[in-house]
């Protein structure tokens, strides 16, 4: 079975940026809207308080886990906004590495935001998500 996903990069926009600039998903694919994916453990506590890093690899982490029980993977998806609670832009970036880094060859159309405030005690990374599958 092949991927609904196929990612558009434009060569008349800088290359300065690590995402495709669109993506698209043919009419018959099935979408999966996730909710944000937050940095919260089986326990509901929140993970890696006040490390960055630790909270968007926890959330990546939740995020795989979330798109598998929807029938989907990292590689199904066709879009992703992650939220970081933080004005400074060195904070944004940290989050933002890891996420870049879990998506490797597959780099989706991305917006990266500093967001005042976050739902849960302690949480500064939160992902959005959607994916496009074929079914078989």
């Amino acid at each position: 079975m092949g991927r609904a996903v196929t990612l558009i990069r434009s060569s008349s926009l800088s290359d300065v940026a690590e995402y495709a600039y669109a993506a698209t998903a043919p009419a018959e694919a099935r979408l999966i809207f996730l909710a944000g994916a937050c940095p919260l453990n089986e326990d509901g506590s929140t993970a890696a308080p006040g490390d960055y890093a630790g909270q968007a690899a926890k959330a990546v982490e939740n995020m795989r886990t979330a798109l598998k029980d929807a029938g989907a993977s990292l590689e199904d998806v066709i879009s992703t906004r992650v939220l970081v609670a933080s004005s400074r832009q060195p904070d944004l970036v940290t989050a933002w590495e890891v996420v870049r880094d879990a998506f490797g060859d597959h780099d989706v159309p991305s917006t990266l935001m500093g967001v005042t405030v976050l739902g849960y005690d302690d949480q500064l990374v939160e992902i959005e998500a959607v994916a496009a599958v074929l079914d078989s």
